[in-house]
């Protein structure tokens, strides 16, 4: 049968791969879409087979936010140089996995990002095919909620963070002033790594070995229980602005700390804002 320039396109647009690989698709699949998908699909991932065994210590954190700031979800993809990783191409195959995973929902798993058939997989097969190089997706984080979900990307891609703030009025949210400081708290986390989005999600024994910490440095100074308590409180202070978000100094105004920046900003806004969580991914970090 006649394949024609629209099946061909249709089917280039779909899997990514070079137009006479798609019109050789077509044809040895008598022009079943989904069949030459398939052989597509079983070229690419042959392909990334070879380069399977290569590491992948580059690439960049894919950010996707719905429309209407419901949701985001944020992907780290790998690949071999950082020469691939910044090629539009890349970039591309970066947001699109971040959008995938956001469409996919709860479904969204290490399965899910692996499977043949699913939505990553021949991307990132085709995308393996077209640059050269081995790829993977590293890991991923998605938000979902009644919350605003904002994100920032640092370095050229090399830093992302998603940031889900209470909810607030439908008008509040829709102002710049909140979207100004959703984005000022998502600089926040990429520049001073908060490990908590408030003191009570901190392990209970996390703060027993820093409280161990301290009352090592304070023995055999004679001081009374109750004195070295309240020291020990005190060095609990310095602990909290080092990893709790809300305590942290701003990094706009070292005086003025990440609570007081947000009380400021609700009070001009007309509403209560709040962290409920974050996420901060950097390229090559561990999960």
């Amino acid at each position: 049968m006649a394949i024609t320039a629209e099946q061909v396109k249709a089917l280039r647009d779909r899997t990514g791969a070079g137009m006479m690989d798609c019109k050789a698709a077509l044809v040895e699949s008598g022009g079943d879409m989904d069949q030459a998908v398939d052989l597509l699909r079983k070229r690419g991932l042959a392909q990334a087979a070879k380069k399977a065994g290569r590491a992948t210590s580059e690439g960049l954190i894919g950010v996707f936010i719905s429309a209407d700031q419901r949701q985001g979800a944020m992907a780290e993809v790998n690949c071999e140089s950082d020469f691939v990783a910044r090629t539009d191409d890349f970039k591309a195959l970066a947001q699109q996995v971040a959008a995938d995973i956001a469409a996919a929902g709860d479904k969204a798993t290490e399965a899910f990002l692996t499977d043949p058939h699913g939505p990553v997989q021949p991307k990132v097969a085709a995308a393996i095919g077209k640059l050269g190089e081995n790829m993977g997706v590293a890991r991923f984080v998605r938000f979902a909620g009644d919350g605003h979900v904002g994100s920032y990307i640092h370095l050229g891609g090399k830093i992302g963070v998603l940031v889900e703030m209470a909810p607030v009025a439908p008008e509040v949210a829709a102002r710049d002033e909140f979207r100004t400081v959703v984005k000022e708290v998502a600089m926040q986390v990429a520049a001073a790594s908060p490990q908590y989005a408030r003191r009570g999600e901190i392990p209970a024994d996390v703060l027993d070995r820093e409280k161990a910490v301290y009352r090592g440095q304070l023995e055999g100074s004679n001081k009374p229980a109750q004195v070295i308590e309240k020291i020990i409180e005190g060095k609990l202070g310095s602990f909290y602005e080092q990893v709790v978000l809300p305590d942290q100094p701003s990094i706009r105004d070292p005086k003025v700390s990440v609570n007081q920046m947000l009380g400021t900003a609700g009070k001009s806004l007309g509403a209560s804002l709040e962290v409920t969580r974050f996420a901060r991914l950097r390229v090559g970090e561990t999960a």
